[in-house]
């Protein structure tokens, strides 16, 4: 299997492109209906996080005509518990966001049992609203026999603070299996030992250090492991012993671990982004070198970024288009891999048909994909009112004092015309920018081509050249990558993954150091 990252609805990439009994281990960290709109960041040319920020998805859901057939789905073709279950819910909650919500991840993890293989384990991260619920359908398709843990991820900063209940800072996550017989590592997952924790191991036998875990029993001299005699431990059978761990701490299902806060050096701006140290943990634990990992809502990336550092080969999911982009820029910063040389990316346009049928599809998903053809930071008005003429920016350096330098972009899908070159014309006046690429679908008139000749050139004093001021594209060139001519000194817009020291880090790993 060759490492994937597919653009799509995951329901329909696991239909159309997931095998029966494929994958090892299954991650996936849900949008949890909490009616926020989850934005991407990007950095402005000083350094500084954007203001204007892009929205990704909308972490809300809706009865809708096609939550109606969803549900129909699931009637005719799941098994008889499960049908009986999702009945219920509807009986229960009725046509509401909670219910399409529910709807929405039964199809799924229907599918997701599908291809985890016997031996695999899934973990379904989730909160506190709506676990309780997603824990029953688990319970229904999983088979409550394969539970195995309800993890507790407990931060000690963020989370929701109110004046009306206890402030919130944990998530839950999910543990089952598919089957009795799954892989665990508990060995690679131990905590090391604190020198007060080795203390407590104060007695000997022929298997080693151990404690004594009954603190008191009624009648007898336990208080606190203290001033016990052998013999007496020996007439008491019912003491609970526990032997010691040179390798380490027995792992437990509350775990204390920061989240990705604003100075974190993992932090690149995507609001849902988990620490890699809470994957490396689940990954460790529950998949062997050489498995497949599978996240199907895969945001930033994080799961396969971890997953390609511990020698796991992955498959990525995600429904937009700033979000595949969002990987190909961490992954590449991470490990220097590049898509279609080593892995594929599937569902992204590759020819003009390809883009043709996106632009029909998502005009704003064709205008995201297009804008990362050129590196270039996608633009949201702060405000919503009149189209303002910018689809997106790249900034550059020049002059001897290295001043910040702006290229306005505008992306076409539709049909164009002289009059587009000359309003673009008054967009780039208008912004006093130096530089501006006019990206279209369609080839562009002759008309076109005359009018931006007419704006004349931009003289790069760096670079010791003009550029013309305005510059059209077509997507089929850039498909071709015949790229607009710009200074070779953009200022990166993404924040940068740490570059991945294979020899110090999965040396710490392997260590049990996690």
């Amino acid at each position: 299997m060759e490492n994937t990252l597919y653009y799509g609805d995951n329901l329909q990439i696991l239909r159309n492109y997931i095998e029966d009994e494929s994958v090892d281990l299954i991650y996936l960290d849900p949008p949890f209906n909490s009616k926020a709109s989850y934005n991407i960041l990007f950095k402005e040319p000083e350094g500084t996080l954007s203001e204007a920020q892009i929205t990704a998805f909308e972490d809300s859901w809706h009865w809708t005509l096609e939550s109606e057939k969803t549900f129909y789905e699931i009637v005719e073709k799941a098994q008889p518990k499960v049908v009986e279950m999702i009945k219920s819910f509807r009986q229960f909650l009725g046509h509401n966001d909670i219910m399409a919500y529910l709807t929405m991840m039964c199809i799924r993890l229907l599918e997701l049992k599908r291809v985890l293989k016997s031996t695999g384990s899934i973990y379904l991260h989730c909160d506190p609203t709506a676990s309780h619920c997603l824990k029953i359908l688990m319970d229904c398709i999983f088979g409550n026999n394969n539970y195995r843990n309800e993890i507790v991820w407990c931060y000690e900063i963020g989370g929701r603070i109110s004046r009306k209940s206890y402030g919130r800072r944990h998530d839950v996550i999910l543990f089952y299996t598919k089957n009795e017989n799954y892989t665990f590592n508990w060995k690679k997952i131990l905590n090391k030992w604190t020198e007060s924790g080795i203390e407590k191991f104060r007695y000997e036998d022929d298997q080693g250090k151990y404690r004594l875990m009954g603190r008191y029993i009624k009648g007898s001299p336990i208080k606190g492991h203290r001033d016990v005699s052998p013999e007496w431990e020996k007439s008491h059978p019912e003491l609970v012993y526990r032997h010691y761990l040179k390798e380490g701490k027995m792992q437990v299902d509350f775990w204390v671990i920061s989240p990705i806060n604003q100075i974190s050096k993992e932090r690149l701006g995507y609001p849902t982004q988990k620490p890699e140290v809470l994957l490396e943990r689940i990954i460790m634990a529950s998949s062997n070198k050489g498995d497949v990992i599978l996240d199907p809502f895969c945001g930033c990336g994080t799961t396969i970024a971890v997953a390609h550092k511990l020698k796991r080969k992955w498959i990525g999911v995600d429904i937009t288009h700033l979000a595949i982009n969002l990987m190909k820029y961490r992954l590449k910063n991470m490990f220097n891999i590049v898509p279609n040389r080593n892995y594929k990316v599937v569902g992204e346009p590759e020819d003009l048909s390809g883009a043709v049928e996106l632009a029909k599809n998502n005009r704003y998903q064709f205008q995201w994909w297009a804008l990362s053809l050129i590196n270039a930071k996608p633009y949201q008005e702060k405000k919503k009112g009149a189209d303002t003429g910018i689809d997106g920016f790249i900034y550059f350096l020049d002059s001897p004092r290295r001043e910040i330098k702006t290229v306005i972009v505008q992306v076409k899908s539709g049909t164009v015309g002289v009059k587009d070159i000359r309003d673009f014309s008054h967009v780039i006046d208008r912004e006093k920018a130096q530089l501006g690429v006019f990206i279209t679908l369609g080839k562009p008139t002759r008309a076109m081509i005359e009018e931006a000749t007419t704006k004349g050139f931009y003289k790069s004093v760096v670079f010791n050249r003009d550029y013309p001021q305005i510059q059209i594209v077509t997507i089929e060139e850039l498909l071709q990558q015949k790229y607009p001519l710009l200074p070779t000194n953009a200022i990166d817009l993404f924040k940068k993954a740490q570059e991945f020291n294979e020899n110090q880090q999965l040396d710490a790993l392997e260590d049990n150091r996690i």
